[in-house]
């Protein structure tokens, strides 16, 4: 799997991130980013250039090199400067409250422990700094969350660990977030792959 996850899986989840129907969801998530930013799960850095003149700084961490280095490509289009940086989301390299917003988009369904990776979220932004988000997760439906139950175990090991059946919202909340705002459903393709939760919440 080493020459899999660093030579294919990286082009396969670029192709994936530059699907049009992730278009809306993911401006309009990347909207409400404020001040000093950390993206979180940059991958190939398809979110960089939709930062906007609110934004300060961008710091933006992946733990895959080869996704990094497609960023780096796509940095320069951000309108504001721009750090990358290879590290995990559950041991993240910086200081306490030192973030006003933290974006991630379609990321803690294949972080391993998310729990502790919201946990250090929390620890980074400011006081009243705010999470931002848009993920795919575990569905309402109970078929359609059957489906997603039965698939995950195998689709985590083609697909960079991505978890389908992951609930988003309480996850958030368990780390000790409020959610301000929360929108959930389904955007085009199979369902087990596009039930949303998209919003925002604050540390």
């Amino acid at each position: 799997m080493r020459f899999y996850d660093r030579h294919v899986l990286p082009w396969l989840l670029d192709a994936a991130m530059r699907s049009r129907v992730l278009d809306g969801p993911r401006r309009r998530a990347i909207a409400l980013a404020r001040g000093f930013v950390l993206e979180i799960g940059v991958g190939s850095g398809m979110n960089l250039a939709l930062y906007g003149s609110a934004v300060e700084h961008i710091c933006a961490i992946d733990p895959s090199v080869e996704l990094l280095r497609l960023a780096d490509r796509r940095s320069a289009a951000a309108p504001v400067s721009v750090s990358l940086a290879r590290a995990s989301a559950e041991m993240l390299p910086f200081a306490d409250a030192s973030f006003d917003t933290v974006v991630t988009a379609w990321t803690l369904c294949s972080i391993a422990d998310p729990a502790l990776a919201l946990t250090e979220t929390r620890r980074v932004l400011k006081p009243g700094g705010r999470l931002v988000f848009v993920e795919h997760g575990l569905a309402p439906q109970p078929g359609i969350a059957r489906w997603q139950r039965g698939l995950t175990p195998c689709w985590r090991h083609i697909a960079g660990g991505c978890h389908l059946d992951r609930r988003i919202d309480e996850l958030i909340r368990a780390a000790g977030f409020r959610l301000d705002t929360i929108e959930t459903g389904y955007i085009k393709g199979p369902k087990p792959w596009t039930f949303l939760y998209q919003g925002s919440a604050t540390a």
